[in-house]
C-alpha cells in the first residue's frame, strides 16, 4: 500500500510539470515526445498516464486550453484574431476558425464581433457592486501549490490549504513558535506580519472561465507563497506566479457572490476601463481567514492580468 501511494504521488509530481510547461508555453508548437521526456514517463505509458490524470487524452487538453484561452482573449481584449491565433499556437487564423467554430459553433471573427453572443452561460452583471481597483505592477512570486480539478464551488479548498501548510511545517521552515499558529495561519503573530509584509501570500489561481468550461473540468491551484524555497512533492506542486501589470480589485463580502463579482469585473469595470486582458492567467489573493471572519468581513483582491 505505502509503494502504491508513493507512486501515485511521484505521477502526480510529474503530471503538474507537464501541465505547468503547457501552460507556460501555449503558443510553441507542443512536441509529445518533449513533453514524454519532461514528464520522465516512457513515451509507451505517457498518454495514459495523462489521460487518467487529465481526465481527457493530452492533445484534447492541449486543444481545449489554447481554444479557451482564445475566447477569453476575443472577448476581453482588442487584440486581432490573426495575433491571438499565433499566440495560442496556431500557425494561420484559418486553424484556430477551424476548431473554435467546432466547439462554440461560431467563428472567432463572429465571436470577437457579436459581444452578446454567449458561449455558455449568460454574465450577471451587478451594476451597484462598487469595487476599489488600482494598477500594479506584480512581482514574479514563488509558491508551492496543490491542483485542485472540477466544481469552483465544490472544491475542498481548506483541506488543499491544510495540505501546504502541514508540508512547510513538516519540512521545519518554521521556528516552535510559528509552528503552533501555522494551522491557524492568518491569527496574529509572525504569520500575520509576514503577511502584511509581503512575504506570505494565500493565492487562488483559477485558469479556466466557467461561462466557457464544463465544471468537471476546471482547474484551479492553491497556493502558498513563501519567502523561502521548496521542493515539490507528490501532488504539491513548486511554481512561479508570473509577475506583470494587473488590475487589481478590492471585493468585501461573501465567497458566495463570487461569480457574480467576477462577472461584473469583465462585464462592466474591464470594457468601461479601457483595459486590455492579457493571456496570464489571474489571481485572487486572500486578506483574512474565513474560519474567524464574518463572510460579510472577507476580503479578496482579485487580479486581472493586462497589458
Amino acid at each position: 500500500m505505502q509503494q502504491r501511494l508513493a507512486t501515485k504521488d511521484d505521477y502526480a509530481m510529474r503530471v503538474n510539470i507537464v501541465v505547468e510547461y503547457i501552460s507556460n508555453h501555449l503558443g510553441d508548437e507542443m512536441d509529445l515526445e518533449v513533453l514524454a521526456r519532461i514528464s520522465s514517463f516512457s513515451p509507451y505509458h505517457f498518454h495514459r498516464i495523462m489521460k487518467a490524470f487529465l481526465g481527457e487524452p493530452l492533445g484534447a487538453f492541449i486543444t481545449r486550453m489554447r481554444v479557451e484561452t482564445a475566447a477569453r482573449l476575443l472577448r476581453y481584449s482588442d487584440m486581432s484574431v490573426q495575433d491571438i491565433a499565433y499566440k495560442v499556437g496556431y500557425d494561420v487564423p484559418s486553424s484556430l476558425s477551424k476548431v473554435f467554430k467546432q466547439f462554440y459553433g461560431i467563428t472567432p471573427t463572429e465571436f470577437k464581433i457579436n459581444k452578446n453572443y454567449t458561449i455558455m452561460k449568460p454574465l450577471k452583471i451587478n451594476t451597484s457592486l462598487e469595487l476599489k481597483q488600482r494598477i500594479v505592477d506584480v512581482q514574479p512570486m514563488q509558491a508551492i501549490y496543490v491542483r485542485l480539478t472540477g466544481d469552483y464551488e465544490k472544491n475542498d479548498y481548506c483541506l488543499a490549504w491544510h495540505k501546504l501548510w502541514q508540508y512547510v511545517r513538516g519540512a521545519g521552515k518554521f521556528t516552535e513558535e510559528m509552528d503552533k499558529i501555522c494551522e491557524s495561519h492568518f491569527k496574529s503573530g509572525i504569520v500575520e506580519q509576514m503577511l502584511k509584509e509581503g512575504k506570505i501570500a494565500h493565492v487562488g489561481i483559477y485558469y479556466d472561465d466557467p461561462k466557457i468550461t464544463e465544471s468537471e473540468k476546471l482547474r484551479a491551484d492553491i497556493c502558498l507563497v513563501l519567502p523561502f524555497k521548496m521542493e515539490p512533492r507528490g501532488e504539491i506542486g513548486v511554481k512561479e506566479i508570473a509577475g506583470g501589470k494587473y488590475v487589481a480589485f478590492l471585493y468585501k463580502g461573501s465567497y458566495e457572490q463570487l461569480n457574480e463579482v467576477y462577472d461584473t469585473i469583465y462585464g462592466k469595470y474591464i470594457p468601461e476601463g479601457g483595459f486590455q486582458v492579457d493571456c496570464r492567467p489571474g489571481f485572487e489573493m486572500y486578506m483574512n481567514d474565513p474560519e474567524y471572519t464574518r463572510p460579510a468581513d472577507l476580503q479578496t483582491e482579485i487580479y486581472v492580468p493586462i497589458v
